[in-house]
């Protein structure tokens, strides 16, 4: 379709475009009015819609891929499960549009920014409070460090041994206060997010259990060290200068005890709702692929339907016996398509049987002009699970490309068999070879799209011309008796 003839169309459906399951890459649509057009399932990338009016359009589960969307009204469009990679959105309108379960695009609203996650990193780069908060831990790790320091070159220095004695006790005592401190905020830090949902009640036991910490290890370290030090400088006149009350030294552990308490809380919280993200995101990319799936699905349907509608209109007039088991086969094919009740996996077993059922309405078309088998090495594959219409569409290419090229005899042959821990599904036909530049059509990039999805780089698609002219689907064996089969075929929530 060209522009001019797109542009006719518009007028006379009254601006309502239905496109649904088109091929319209690099199709221009710029400046165009498109209001409330379907373009549902269709191959849009590279598209230009710079400029076009989309309002209301429905886009979902479409190849948006490289497409431009500068300067359009996208008001309340649906582009839902949609490729959106290299979009170009730049002065789009995107008001009231939905994008559930897109691709990204590397357009991002100007106002949105990036929430950060509060940490110590975070709080010191924020002006003001986080300066101050910088420069009172600065000045404490200085002073502490300066701390050791001068005791410790008293220790070296000093001559008199209760002297030495007495630094060493409280350096051992401030070190040991300060790591006791720690590992008691850390043990309890856990046990006091379960129990107490309210953070100043968590401060609290903190505290209490701070200030026996302190109590137990300054007592306990004041007689195993500090005790003969002490009582003999204590004799001495003047041999011990006046300090400060053991309650301004308890202060101390209980800030560093409750500021520890502050940062591990934040990093639980931090990596929580990390872990909760990654399995929402987990989810959602699982129902993504289900959505690709289902997308794929049904592309392959109505093409499909067209297809086989067109041979039984074919015989309507010459053969009616024809035309009339023709229907009735279709109708065996359509009611295993519509009595999948969302599985998207199917035994072999069946999906050989709506090949076969193909193949019979296919015959009845072409008469003795085609001929068919269907062959499983071993009896057991046929209860292996997978995708549902995996070969139809091939088989459905075999006779477009290949029997119908032929004016005498042709034939087909569906070959499955097992070899090096791979499960190989052949579609053999006597037809003309491919071209080297064959991209395979729709319904071969339909199938490589759900092997990718489904089993990675453990799938592959080959044309083959030599020895054999077919197309050789292969999937590792273990992938196929893996999760594939049971986590994506239940419904989702």
């Amino acid at each position: 379709m060209t522009r001019e003839q797109l542009i006719g169309t518009i007028g006379k459906n009254g601006r309502r475009l239905n496109m649904m399951g088109s091929d319209l890459a690099n199709f221009d649509f710029s400046g165009l009015d498109l209001t409330q057009a379907d373009f549902r399932f269709s191959n849009l990338a590279k598209a230009n819609f710079r400029g076009a009016i989309l309002r209301g359009a429905d886009l979902s589960f479409s190849n948006l891929e490289g497409a431009s969307f500068a300067e359009a009204d996208l008001f309340e469009a649906n582009l839902n499960f949609c490729g959106l990679e290299d979009v170009d959105l730049t002065g789009a309108n995107v008001e009231g549009a939905t994008f559930n379960f897109s691709g990204r695009s590397k357009y991002r609203p100007p106002s949105v920014e990036r929430a950060e996650p509060i940490t110590l990193t975070t709080v010191l780069q924020k002006p003001g409070i986080g300066t101050l908060i910088g420069a009172l831990l600065g000045a404490l790790l200085i002073y502490g460090c300066n701390a050791v320091i001068f005791f410790t070159n008293l220790i070296a220095t000093t001559e008199d041994p209760l002297m030495v004695g007495l630094y060493r006790f409280l350096i051992a005592q401030n070190m040991t206060d300060g790591a006791v401190v720690f590992l008691l905020t850390w043990a309890l830090s856990g046990w006091l997010t379960r129990q107490f949902p309210a953070m100043w009640q968590r401060h609290i036991i903190v505290s209490i259990a701070v200030v026996c910490g302190f109590t137990v290890v300054n007592v306990g370290l004041y007689m195993l060290l500090g005790k003969p030090y002490i009582e003999a400088l204590a004799k001495r006149p003047g041999g011990i200068e006046k300090t400060a009350a053991w309650y301004i030294y308890v202060m101390g552990d209980l800030l560093i005890a409750n500021f520890f308490l502050y940062i591990l809380q934040q990093g639980r919280q931090l990596t929580r709702k990390l872990s909760e993200q990654e399995f929402q995101l987990l989810n959602l990319e699982k129902l993504k692929t289900r959505a690709e799936l289902d997308a794929l699905q049904a592309k392959i349907n109505p093409h499909f339907l067209y297809n086989s509608l067109n041979s039984i209109a074919s015989l309507v007039h010459d053969d009616p016996d024809k035309a009339e088991e023709m229907t009735l086969l279709l109708s065996k094919l359509f009611r295993y398509t519509t009595g999948r009740n969302g599985e998207l996996f199917a035994t072999l077993a069946d999906e050989l049987e709506m090949v076969q059922t193909y193949l019979k309405v296919e015959q009845v078309r072409f008469g003795n002009r085609l001929t068919f088998s269907v062959e499983v090495s071993d009896p057991a594959l046929n209860d292996l699970k997978l995708p549902q219409f995996l070969l139809q569409p091939i088989v459905e290419n075999a006779i477009k490309h290949g029997i119908s090229k032929r004016a005498d005899m042709g034939r087909i042959d569906v070959r499955i068999y097992e070899k090096g821990g791979d499960l190989n599904l052949c579609v053999h036909d006597n037809g003309p070879s491919f071209p080297d530049d064959m991209d395979g059509g729709y319904g071969l990039r339909s199938i490589q799209d759900k092997l990718k999805l489904l089993y990675g780089d453990s799938a592959r698609v080959e044309l083959q011309n030599w020895p054999l002219k077919q197309v050789l689907l292969s999937i590792r064996m273990d992938k196929v008796r893996s999760e594939p089969t049971t986590v994506l075929s239940s419904e989702p929530n």
